[in-house]
């Protein structure tokens, strides 16, 4: 039996308001709470917050020099249409694509990975 459950997830970056907002849009979620230091985005069953840290250093994917700090894979419908949308916000698509039929790998704004996979059969 679970004791807990996950209620937020915290992402370091350099800009708070821009990384937040692309998670917002991306996600269909909305801004909780802003301040200088974070902002938090409510989505259904899971905050996300975008936090300041001073000196940050974005991923340096995939050759992990700079750790990539956190992955987050995104189930999508359509890899073409969520491409485009995650590079219309913000996102920008990694040179290395390990398996683009199956699972697109993208930076955030603040230049963690996370990928846009087709659903698993089960």
């Amino acid at each position: 039996m679970a004791v807990a459950h996950l209620g937020s997830i915290t992402i370091d970056c350099d800009d708070p308001a821009v990384l937040a907002t692309f998670w917002a849009e991306l996600l269909g979620g909305v801004i909780a709470v802003s301040t200088e230091k974070f902002v938090s985005v409510r989505l259904p069953h899971l905050t996300i917050t975008a936090i300041r840290i001073p000196n940050y250093q974005p991923p340096s994917w995939p050759d992990e020099s700079t750790p990539k700090q956190i992955h987050l894979d995104l189930s999508v419908s359509d890899l073409d249409a969520a491409q485009a949308e995650a590079v219309r916000l913000g996102g920008r698509r990694c040179d290395h694509q390990p398996a683009p039929d199956k699972c697109r790998v993208l930076l955030d704004p603040a230049g963690h990975p996370f990928c846009l996979c087709s659903p698993r059969v089960p």
